[in-house]
């Protein structure tokens, strides 16, 4: 390269300028190789070093040919070694082949790593079989079937002490990069290794977690790297997905979709993972399901949408149960639906829809009561003092007034945030429902008589009375007298 500068070079320049595109590991990489060449070809090779030295020598082409015991033979000699040495070694070659990436994965060497790696899982657990890696393992060395080194051993049996038992490696394999890491799982899809996919989840799931935590790094990493992140999460689902609910909980199936959803999950993976929690969703508690809203928060402080994606999952799923079960499943959401609208009621940031789409999700047959979402609707209009008169309205549409109790009943007809006609309506259809329940009320049109009833110690009901002349009074050709209202509800 030189010596073509030198021919095309300005004779008035004295500087020549060489410019080597795809050099492994850049300048590092370089210099490396520049120590090796003045050191009379001597130079330290380590764990930490060899897979950049060994792409160096390729690209170069350091071979016998130009020079006894060349960088080429050096470092293949010493990987041979690695192939069936210690544990330890693997990982941190496997960890150097980050900087040189492109070239080590081009010339094998991960992929040879990589199975170095899953040999001695292998041996040191019951994960899966290495029949199917023996003949690779065979054709990288002669050494490489044999049985765990000593240094080994003592690495398994003390990993197993600390209560690591099958998953002694996932540690190390989490320092690793994630296009070593979806070359592992691409390697195990592509030479059917038996692996338990229940290990290879567990796993994953390991790895995308401890990623998430190392906050410094996170947000630069996650970008550089999105698509294998990605590729990774999918690939975690398909194996949550494949083993089902028999093997993950509620509460552990939430914690998955909080984990994965920061890797830009794919349509499929996100609808199939969602699917399965609203198959269990009775088994949800309100911690499971307050779940943070990514991205700006003007849409609201929490993932109201995904949970009515939970629900109607989860209402299409009970049509096919029996009666009594599906009534019981149904009870139990619905009360744990009223306390996530009392949670979420006072997020400024929580439009009325959003609201609504969660309370109508469950049929009417969920709640014997609905005493539970007029606390959530008072939370509401209490936290949004500027809603306007038809929101006001729009947001009790979701109560049924039959299935409050008096005292609710009372207490939002002296509720002065709700409209005028929505009292009204909730006290006759209340009064009206009590005709259907007692004799001890008569209702006649426009007219409610109560009455204390005085037999068989019954609780006391609420008697009130609207006659056509306080009727007219409560109206006007606008909409209600808001003077007279208040006090027909000081009244109460």
């Amino acid at each position: 390269m030189i010596k073509q500068s030198k021919k095309k070079r300005n004779k008035k320049k004295r500087i020549i300028t060489i410019e080597i595109n795809d050099f492994p590991g850049g300048p590092d990489g370089f210099e490396l190789v520049s120590r090796f060449c003045y050191h009379n070809g001597e130079i330290l090779i380590d764990v930490s070093n060899v897979s950049t030295l060994y792409c160096c020598s390729v690209f170069l082409g350091m071979s016998e040919k130009f020079c006894f015991s060349n960088l080429f033979l050096q470092t293949e000699k010493f990987l041979e070694e690695v192939f069936y040495g210690s544990w330890s070694d693997i990982v941190s070659c496997l960890k150097n082949c980050e900087q040189v990436f492109f070239q080590a994965d081009s010339y094998g060497l991960v992929d040879k790593l990589i199975f170095a790696a899953l040999n001695k899982i292998s041996q040191n657990s019951d994960d899966f079989s290495s029949s199917s890696l023996s003949s690779f393992a065979s054709s990288l060395s002669p050494e490489m079937a044999k049985n765990t080194s000593e240094s080994d051993g003592r690495y398994i049996s003390r990993s197993v002490a600390c209560g690591r038992s099958n998953e002694w490696w996932f540690e190390d394999m989490t320092n690793l990069s994630p296009k070593i890491i979806l070359k592992l799982v691409m390697i195990i899809g592509a030479y059917k290794t038996n692996i338990k996919s229940l290990v290879l989840t567990r796993f994953l799931l390991h790895y995308l977690k401890t990623k998430l935590q190392t906050k410094s790094r996170t947000t630069t990493e996650l970008m550089r790297n999105k698509l294998e992140y990605s590729d990774l999460a999918d690939t975690a689902v398909r194996g949550v997905i494949s083993a089902g609910t028999r093997t993950f909980s509620c509460r552990k199936l939430f914690w998955i979709l909080r984990v994965l959803s920061s890797f830009s999950l794919s349509r499929e993976s996100r609808i199939g993972l969602e699917t399965l929690i609203g198959e269990m969703l009775e088994q949800a508690t309100l911690d499971d399901l307050l779940i943070s809203a990514r991205g700006s928060r003007e849409s609201g402080f929490y993932n109201v949408d995904l949970v009515i994606r939970l629900l109607k999952v989860f209402v299409k799923n009970r049509e096919e149960e029996e009666e009594e079960s599906r009534e019981r499943n149904m009870k139990e959401i619905g009360k744990l639906i009223d306390k996530y609208l009392r949670e979420i009621s006072p997020d400024q940031n929580l439009k009325v829809p959003k609201f609504l789409g969660v309370a109508e999700s469950l049929p009417d047959s969920a709640r014997d009561c609905f005493d539970g979402v007029y606390r959530a609707i008072d939370i509401y209009l209490q936290s949004h003092p500027n809603l306007t008169p038809q929101d006001r309205t729009e947001i009790c549409r979701c109560l049924n007034y039959k299935k409050l109790t008096m005292e609710t009943c009372k207490q939002l007809a002296r509720n002065p945030k709700i409209p005028p006609e929505i009292a009204i309506e909730a006290l006759k259809s209340r009064c009206g429902n009590q005709e259907h329940t007692t004799s001890d009320v008569k209702v006649a049109n426009k007219s409610f008589s109560c009455r204390y009833s005085e037999e068989k110690k019954k609780p006391v009901v609420l008697h009130l009375e609207i006659t056509e002349k306080l009727a007219e009074r409560l109206k006007t050709k606008g909409g209600y007298n808001l003077k007279v209202m208040d006090s027909f509800r000081e009244g109460l």
